[in-house]
């Protein structure tokens, strides 16, 4: 075998090399630019599923929101329903209901008439039905409130008619035994009265029947004419009977003599009587406390029981 020439060998060696690296670098020209295209493929390729991936969440998103704004919508729609069956018995909460019930009839419109991606506005719409059922529940509160009051004061007022039947037949025996023992006197010379009655003031000088607002009672009658009957100054006694049954007492400590029995009087008064009629009244003061009920009034001469008469307060 002929041997190789050591420069030809050399060339040999030197186009080899060349060659591996030309194959390493891509080759040719127009293998360089076949690589750029596949690359930009390939970045299309990225971006096209990045629009895809986009427009997929951008619907699914839109989705959500709509059935957000529709279920926001129904329990909406629910309060308001709601609000038109709940009704009372009292004109200031009925009034307070009109009131919301046209504001959540607003918000419904308001409601259907804003996108569902408008997320600010849903969201105020969510505080607004908040507000709404919180303010519903005060009402039912309220409502419940009122009716066990009322139940309550029903109940005080049938156990106060009770208590007044009870007492009004007491004193219509009571009344029985004095005319009874007032038969004994000559008829024609006992001082008789009308129009006994019995009213609760306030501390600013005005009728009241409410038992924390009395400051004092006043008792008025009137003394008949009675052409026989004794002149000269009479003292009229008057007993008020709280509803428990106790006498009331003004600290005066007055007392009288009625056939034969000393009696207790809650208050009293001495007028000038020549004969003719005298109208009266005698006031109650220096009681502290009127508690709930029926309170009665018996009025008095050391001859006779002029009349009685009740007053309830509430």
């Amino acid at each position: 075998m002929e041997k190789e020439d050591p420069l030809e060998r050399l060339e040999r060696l030197e186009r080899e090399k060349q060659e591996k690296k030309l194959r390493r670098t891509g080759g040719t020209g127009g293998g360089s630019l076949q690589t750029v295209m596949y690359a930009m493929m390939a970045i299309a390729a990225v971006l096209a599923i990045a629009l895809i991936y986009t427009l997929v969440s951008k619907g699914r998103l839109v989705k959500d929101l709509k059935a957000e704004k529709a279920d926001l919508t129904e329990q909406i729609v629910a309060l308001q329903s709601d609000y038109e069956n709940l009704s009372s018995d009292y004109d200031m909460i009925n009034a307070q209901l009109d009131s919301s019930r046209e504001e959540i009839a607003q918000l419904v419109e308001r409601v259907k008439k804003t996108e569902a991606t408008n997320r600010s506005k849903i969201r105020q719409y969510e505080k607004e039905l908040g507000t709404l059922r919180s303010i519903m529940r005060s009402y039912i509160v309220q409502i419940d409130s009122l009716n066990t009051l009322n139940h309550k004061l029903t109940v005080e007022a049938a156990t106060a008619r009770k208590e007044a039947a009870t007492q009004k037949k007491r004193n219509e025996q009571l009344t029985h035994q004095v005319q009874d023992l007032s038969g004994r006197v000559s008829a024609g010379s006992v001082l008789k009265a009308r129009g006994l009655k019995m009213d609760a003031y306030n501390s600013a000088d005005k009728v009241t029947d409410k038992s924390n607002k009395v400051a004092r009672l006043l008792v008025n009658l009137s003394l008949l004419e009675n052409d026989i009957a004794e002149r000269g100054p009479v003292r009229i006694y008057v007993r008020v009977t709280a509803p428990d049954g106790s006498l009331l007492q003004d600290g005066k400590g007055a007392s009288f003599t009625f056939n034969g029995e000393t009696l207790d009087a809650t208050a009293s008064r001495e007028v000038d009587y020549e004969g003719k009629e005298v109208d009266l009244g005698i006031y109650v003061n220096n009681v502290q406390v009127f508690s709930k009920g029926v309170y009665t009034v018996q009025a008095y001469t050391t001859q006779s029981l002029l009349g009685s008469a009740e007053l309830l307060l509430r």
